[in-house]
């Protein structure tokens, strides 16, 4: 019975060690190849003395060396960070440093771009790139090999990986916080086994299954699509798409039957032509990450008859919290729906008292999928992590559940609807975006004055990036050049959407930026606009 991570694949492999576990490109892994590729990788990690918990970042896209990576860290005991392969330099040597990286695997190119940042992370002493020669960068303490290299230390290695059990952490999957830096969520064997357990129940993967991976495994729900189909023994097709319509490629090269996107994208797909080729492979989509437009989904219902279309909702430091199932999707379109299986999920007053039906409240998730917290930060884990409502008066030591700070509330049959965030997070493209971050990226440009970073809602995108700004001592803002160094400094989804340009910046009674005003202004020109 798996009950740690890396028994996913094992218990697959000894299944079917034939089957096709993993492909990407023309490379085909079975299960039984692809648990030997994870077993070795965690040798060669254990040769390198890597520590019981000790982290190892992947700064990778989507190919063969990022799932063994992962996986052969979990092996070895250690613990695995996946950092989005779109941030840039100073965002990856924060995510380092923060959570104090032992070992890094990544690529040269990759690694040019870092080599200066990296110099702030002290920890670090080792990086494997997977290419098969080296480019010189001055880090001194650290060294660097090739991937080969590092495989064969570890090469008919017997080396006991370090004991753990399902109660210890297994990955830390940053993202971004409204108070500045991204944030890194500790899941532990125990989350990460049972989420992927629910997903597959509810989605009903198996070995029938070819899964499409187009997320970023950096995001809980691209990570959900290893896990879930190494879970269920399916078939993981690794992508990374430059244009949608390389998906839908994709969908018919491989005979897709499941996939998992954010809105963004399925906005983009509802729009292409789907041959009929992947109309007769594909038993379902899903989508998260955000709200799915109503005409979308309608519009791919059509490209897709016969497929299901699943809404889900999910919460990283929850892994996912509900789900809407196909037969609802008629009555209850705009329903995020239910909680997944063997968790629950609560509609909270600020008192702590449960909502009554139709009334709005807090979304509150209990369960096997909570999370352990934030990394290095007690502060907004206890802001996040309480305990959980209603538990009798007589447990000594309370449970503990994770407030969304998302506002919901739940029809009289018990499905949930989404109304709103607490918080100013910025929602966009499925990403979670810190305006803090952003701000202070933009004030480093030195192109501008005062600068506030807002979400504005919008049909295509969930949120789009508005920023307001101030011209620096009086000058007009050179917003070309404000929007080459963002995109230069940012990843692509970070990029505003709206520059604007404005004399002053509201503030409050104390003397704090209004953003409730700022966003109400910000709407008011963009109509007028």
């Amino acid at each position: 019975m798996a009950t740690l991570i890396p028994h996913l694949i094992r218990d697959s492999a000894l299944r079917q060690p034939d089957a096709v576990a993993l492909e990407y490109r023309d490379r085909k892994l079975t299960y039984a190849e692809l648990w030997a590729l994870v077993q070795g990788t965690a040798q060669s990690l254990l040769a390198s003395t890597i520590g019981r918990g000790e982290r190892v970042a992947i700064y990778l896209p989507k190919q063969i060396e990022t799932v063994a990576a992962i996986f052969g860290a979990s092996t070895a005991g250690a613990v695995y960070v996946p950092v989005n392969p779109a941030l840039k330099g100073r965002q990856v040597a924060y995510i380092l440093a923060d959570c104090d990286v032992q070992v890094l695997v990544t690529s040269n190119d990759r690694l040019i771009g870092l080599a200066e940042d990296l110099k702030h992370c002290p920890a670090l002493k080792r990086i494997v790139v997977t290419n098969d020669k080296l480019v010189t960068v001055d880090l001194p303490g650290v060294e660097i090999e090739i991937w080969a290299e590092f495989m064969a230390r570890g090469q008919g290695g017997n080396l006991t990986p370090h004991r753990v059990i399902d109660a210890d952490m297994t990955a830390i999957l940053y993202t971004s916080g409204s108070t500045g830096m991204p944030k890194g969520v500790v899941l532990s064997h125990r989350n990460m086994v049972a989420g992927a357990k629910s997903v597959a129940e509810y989605l009903e993967n198996g070995p029938h299954d070819t899964i499409l991976s187009v997320l970023p495994l950096s995001f809980d729900a691209g990570l959900s699509q290893l896990t879930t189909g190494f879970c269920s023994g399916a078939r993981v097709v690794l992508m990374n798409y430059l244009l949608p319509r390389d998906v839908i490629k994709a969908v018919v090269q491989y005979k897709v039957t499941a996939m998992t996107c954010v809105p963004p994208l399925w906005i983009q797909l509802a729009d292409l032509d789907w041959p009929e080729e992947a109309v007769k492979s594909v038993r379902y989509i899903s989508s998260t990450g955000g709200r799915m437009p109503r005409p979308i989904i309608q519009k791919l219902r059509a490209h897709l008859p016969q497929s299901k279309v699943i809404i889900m909702y999910g919460l990283t430091e929850a892994f996912r919290s509900t789900y809407l199932p196909f037969e609802e999707i008629d009555k209850r379109l705009d329903s995020m729906g239910k909680a997944i299986p063997n968790s629950e999920v609560m509609v909270v007053r600020e008192d702590g008292t449960l909502c009554d039906a139709d009334e709005i409240g807090e979304l509150v998730h209990r369960g096997a999928l909570v999370a352990m917290g934030y990394w290095n930060d007690a502060e907004r884990t206890a802001e996040r992590f309480k305990p959980a409502p209603g538990q009798p008066a007589g447990i000594p030591i309370p449970e503990i559940a994770v407030w969304s700070g998302d506002k919901v509330k739940r029809d009289a049959d018990g499905y949930l609807y989404f109304v709103g965030r607490n918080d100013e997070m910025i929602k966009t493209s499925g990403y979670r975006v810190s305006p803090t971050e952003l701000e202070e990226t933009l004030y480093a440009s030195g192109l501008m004055g005062e600068i506030v970073a807002l979400g504005i809602d919008d049909p295509a995108l969930g949120q789009a990036i508005a920023v307001v700004a101030t011209g620096k001592n009086g000058a007009t803002i050179d917003k070309d050049a404000v929007l080459a160094f963002c995109r230069k400094q940012l990843p692509t989804y970070m990029v505003p959407h709206h520059l604007i340009e404005w004399e002053s910046i509201p503030r409050n009674p104390n003397g704090k930026l209004d953003r409730k005003m700022i966003g109400d202004q910000i709407r008011l020109e963009l109509v007028k606009s």
